[in-house]
């Protein structure tokens, strides 16, 4: 194997940094229900460098740790000799490196087969914004991505290509499921559960008669609200 050559100090720190809060955010997923089996992953940009951490491929949930973290570069390539390194990375990773090349504010990437968010996306339609939560967390509906195959960054171009300026940080690629952004690893997982919640809500709404939709001045003002004003303290106070 090659030898690892390490970076600064600083960036051995975010890199460890890194590796711990993507190990312990897969746990999140299986907290809420996200994931099956082995499916599913997190990744993490490393504060900087050109890097970033995220899952093995086919390991259980039950054995992911720090140390066995895959280290990439923006291109998707393993860093050689790096902890974890002799494991190949997730499937997905070349669809992560793709939003993190192209998406410089994005920290943090998640995809998951939750059901309902994944139920929408085969049936190709988009979640529409018939609930404030939807408006407070993603700023509008849940638009649908292309369809598109693992293997290369088909899935990322999908991803930057419905996204970008998109307020949502959720894309439920067609067929397949969805993938969600955020500034950091932590609030692309919130994104994650929070899509599945919505598209359980708004699912079982349907069922029931004529969704009512939230008129787009109010989707604004909500929106404004839970992102600039929402647990901040009043001003003057601390």
């Amino acid at each position: 194997m090659t030898a690892y050559t390490p970076f600064s100090p600083e960036v051995e720190r975010a890199i460890e940094e890194a590796r711990a809060e993507v190990a312990a955010l897969h746990g999140e997923l299986v907290r809420y229900g996200l994931v099956v089996w082995t499916g599913g992953n997190v990744s993490g940009r490393v504060q900087g460098a050109e890097l970033f951490v995220i899952k093995p491929s086919g390991v259980s949930y039950d054995d992911l740790a720090p140390e066995n973290m895959i280290l990439c570069d923006l291109d998707g390539a393993v860093v050689p000799g790096s902890a974890g390194s002799e494991r190949s990375p997730s499937s997905d990773t070349a669809a992560h490196a793709y939003v993190y090349r192209n998406m410089p504010e994005v920290g943090g990437v998640v995809h998951t087969h939750s059901d309902y968010a994944t139920a929408w996306a085969a049936r190709g339609q988009e979640i529409p914004c018939v609930i404030t939560a939807m408006a407070d967390e993603f700023g509008g509906p849940i638009p649908i991505g292309p369809f598109a195959i693992i293997g290369d960054d088909s899935i990322g171009r999908g991803i930057v290509q419905t996204l970008s300026g998109h307020r949502s940080r959720a894309v439920l690629m067609q067929n397949h499921g969805p993938f969600t952004i955020g500034k950091d690893a932590r609030d692309a997982v919130k994104a994650a559960v929070m899509v599945e919640d919505v598209a359980r809500t708004v699912h079982i709404a349907s069922q029931g008669g004529e969704l009512i939709p939230i008129p787009q001045a109010a989707i604004d003002s909500l929106f404004n609200r839970y992102q600039n004003v929402y647990g901040q303290a009043p001003q003057g106070e601390i």
